[in-house]
């Protein structure tokens, strides 16, 4: 283990900074993370560890807001010490770093399951030379959220307001009953995704289309993961197929996933097209297309995640006559998704996670306007 004041300079007086621990058995990758975290005025690196007991023993003395934790370790690794950091401190925030390999993202995925609240790809450092400016920025701008939640759940404060008051909520009965679900999520998504598929249940009676930004080797593994907690069978969509009720499908990586054909036969059309908001599987063309073909029949669901991504799509959605439902501001990992769709007035209803499956149930059973 390292003391804080090998790492990091003091915080200003009066400045409050999200405390981190880094844990990884690498003593190059543990280099390399203090040095992009450290980076940020925003953070203090107060201490590393090289496996998972010496995290704990940071943990209880430094109280980290956040600790990047590596899965595999000698003497403990990543996922047997994660009960234990989640039960010393419940506020605290643990990110994965996991390898982009099939096994990573199993184990990544049953990490996130079992409370972990987000990840980044494991960096690869060889000779000195690692990760490029897209790891630094995820790195740093997830640990910055998580961290700020950490902090807000320790002041056990509400979440700040947003910059305007949110539009009163649509009455669900003036909206198209409808026929297919269509849900956007990333950073902090994997858990909210688990939470709501979950509560929907395996008799849920419409179609259901996700994107969540994510890595392609992931993909695969977080379609299995939604399958076994019981409730719709998910798989990565595959161009052509049909879009049939009381099935669940994925964006694979690196490509849209898009809805063609018409509103009696909805297809899956995967696309190419270049990234949209920096991201390619990306919301916003599952929604337009969704509502290009099933007009207001659509209920879209935006989840945390950063950005804007979604915004567009929403719009397309709402202007086609369906609705939204947005995640709230104090659960959200990062409120920027479904932020953004708020502020711009385009939600019917804006509820924490634990209600976003009721409220989708809500609109399902709720009577239609004329078609």
């Amino acid at each position: 283990m390292v003391p804080a004041a090998a790492e990091s300079p003091r915080p200003a007086p009066g400045e409050e900074r999200i405390r981190v621990v880094v844990c990884d058995d690498s003593a190059v990758i543990r280099g390399l993370l203090v040095r992009l975290l450290s980076a940020d005025p925003a953070l203090a690196v107060v201490g590393t560890a090289a496996n998972g007991r010496d995290a704990l023993a940071l943990q209880a003395r430094e109280r980290p807001d956040v600790v990047v934790l590596d899965i595999e370790m000698p003497v403990m690794d990543g996922l047997a010490a994660l009960p234990d950091l989640l039960r010393a401190d419940p506020a605290v925030q643990v990110v994965m770093a996991s390898t982009l390999t099939t096994r990573g993202a199993d184990v990544t995925l049953r990490a996130l399951r079992l409370g972990a609240a987000d990840y980044v790809p494991k960096p690869t450092a060889v000779g000195g030379i690692a990760a490029g400016e897209g790891f630094r920025r995820e790195l740093v701008e997830k640990v910055k959220a998580l961290g700020r939640l950490a902090l807000r759940r320790r002041r056990r404060a509400p979440a700040p307001p947003p910059p305007r008051p949110a539009p009163p909520l649509r009455a669900a009965p003036r909206v198209i009953a409808p026929e297919l679900v269509a849900i956007g999520a990333s950073t902090g998504g994997p858990q909210a995704l688990f939470q709501v598929m979950k509560a929907l249940g395996g008799g849920f009676r419409l179609p259901v289309l996700i994107t969540q930004h994510m890595p392609a080797t992931f993909l695969p593994i977080l379609a299995e993961h939604i399958t076994r907690l019981g409730g719709l069978p998910c798989a990565e969509a595959k161009e052509g197929e049909r879009i049939v009720p009381g099935r669940a499908y994925l964006a694979p990586g690196d490509r849209h996933l898009t809805v063609a054909g018409d509103r009696h036969a909805p297809l899956v059309a995967l696309s190419s097209a270049p990234p949209e908001n920096f991201c390619r599987p990306a919301v916003d063309p599952m929604l337009r297309s969704a509502a290009a073909v099933l007009g207001g029949r659509v209920l879209a669901v935006i989840l945390t995640g950063m950005g804007h991504d979604g915004l567009a799509g929403s719009r397309a959605v709402v202007e086609a006559g369906g609705a939204v439902i947005a995640q709230d501001e104090a659960s959200a990992v990062v409120w920027g998704m479904p932020g953004a769709v708020v502020q711009a007035g385009l939600a019917a209803a804006v509820a924490p996670i634990e209600e976003v499956a009721p409220q989708i149930l809500a609109f399902t059973r709720a009577g239609g306007a004329p078609a």
